[in-house]
């Protein structure tokens, strides 16, 4: 995904002191008659975004978008002032994540001196950033409630929140939450005040955000700051505990849904949301959670996302992948198993209007060995070479791999335009 962040970047890099001149913007919470919302000098800004860090940021705008959020300051591919300089080229706003240390990954809040360090390292980025006119906030610190004990994380957090209130003074300050629960909600409007709202993110339980919000007692402001496919964990496994990922239509239709008849029905605290991943990952498979293909390809969630930022759908839309089986098998309760070194043909049908201008490939790839906790890195697994023997827009001809084990197969349908429709299905070979 490099190839979209770093030519975006190069363009504004030279202007960086001209845009440093115009000052900082000031944003801030308000409640106008019972409904809370951001501003931004002034002006309300409902916050219509997408989390980004390795994918192509500076297109939310394209889709009608107006804000970006990461999980970090320097990334290792662009620093923050890089990062704010293409978000301002193209008028857009960044909620800048600060990348607080997490128990899960060793870290000690009893240690005075470790969590001290950490503050100052805070202290530096925000100094650094503070006056950028693409700043929108600070987002302190990302699902740092998942798989905690120790309650000082919050006021770690506290710290670094009121640390910015008093080195910058135009930001708001946010951390995001795994879920919501009444441990966290309490301790947190008790003992951190410098925190503005709070921000909660959840996949396929989304659904049940009224519920969950009145079980955790929290009835403030929020953003969700992820949202999107439901979670690898939220869905039918196989009879040989792999989970069973949707279509990119499904998810589609799942997002619009979501946005639709939850995200926006809260019009009293829900200030806007941030839809997960405005690029490509790999978790549990290289197409689960991102909007775009390794390829740079666009999937339907993005023509489904510009609808619904701008109440227009774009002119050009993705194809559709329905009915993916194997010899007829592949729906949510089939399990699939194949034999090895065995010629297979699976099928599918297409929903386009141009069908005789898609393209078809697919590939083979043997389940992750090492599965990530939490969205950390999962390393992709590598797809088998010679087992698609060919490909057309509505079968695959295929060989199982030689070696007994659990594997994938993918479809990916692409137009002219960018677009792909994506699924894939899991197989066992004995």
């Amino acid at each position: 995904m490099l190839a979209f962040l770093l030519p975006a970047c190069q363009s504004v890099q030279n202007e960086t002191v001209d845009i440093m001149q115009e000052g900082p913007s000031h944003s801030e919470m308000r409640n106008i008659d019972g409904k809370y919302r951001l501003f931004v000098n002034g002006e309300e800004f409902y916050v219509k975004g997408a989390g980004c860090e390795f994918g192509p940021c500076h297109l939310v705008a394209e889709h009608g978008g107006n804000s970006f959020r990461t999980w970090r300051v320097d990334n290792q591919v662009q620093s923050g002032r890089e990062v704010l300089d293409q978000a301002y080229a193209h008028g857009l706003m960044v909620m800048m994540g600060l990348d607080v240390a997490r128990e899960r990954h060793g870290f000690d809040y009893d240690d005075e001196e470790a969590v001290a360090a950490q503050l100052e390292q805070f202290r530096q980025e925000v100094m650094e950033l503070k006056d950028h006119p693409a700043l929108l906030g600070w987002g302190i610190g990302n699902e740092l409630n998942l798989r905690y004990t120790n309650k000082r994380v919050w006021d770690a957090v506290n710290d670094i929140a009121r640390m910015i209130k008093e080195v910058d003074g135009n930001h708001v300050t946010t951390t995001m939450l795994a879920g919501i629960g009444p441990n966290e909600v309490a301790y947190i409007e008790e003992n951190c005040p410098d925190i503005d709202f709070l921000s909660i993110q959840f996949y396929g339980d989304i659904v049940n955000l009224p519920q969950r919000l009145e079980e955790a007692g929290y009835d403030g402001p929020y953003l969700v700051t992820e949202w999107g496919a439901t979670g690898h964990w939220e869905v039918e496994r196989t009879e040989w505990d792999i989970p069973i990922e949707q279509t990119s239509a499904e998810k589609a239709e799942a997002i619009r849904y979501r946005y639709e008849e939850i995200i926006l029905e809260d019009e009293e605290n829900c200030m806007g949301s941030y839809v997960f991943l405005w690029g490509q990952k790999q978790e549990r498979t290289p197409t689960w959670y991102g909007l775009f293909t390794e390829a740079g390809e666009k999937t339907e969630a993005i023509n489904v996302m510009e609808y619904l930022w701008t109440g227009q759908w774009p002119e050009h839309r993705a194809p559709r992948v329905h009915d993916f089986t194997i010899e007829g098998k592949g729906g949510r309760f089939d399990n699939v198993y194949l034999s090895e070194d065995t010629e297979y043909i699976a099928q599918f049908t297409l929903e386009h209007p141009d069908k005789q201008n898609l393209s078809v490939r697919a590939e083979i790839m043997p389940e992750p060995a090492e599965l990530s906790d939490g969205g950390d890195f999962e390393p992709r697994p590598q797809t088998i070479e010679g087992l698609i023997l060919s490909a057309d827009i509505s079968s695959i001809s295929f060989k199982a791999p030689e070696e007994e084990g659990a594997y994938r197969i993918f479809i990916y349908v692409t137009d002219e335009h960018n677009h792909a429709a994506t699924a894939n299905i899991p197989f066992y070979v004995k």
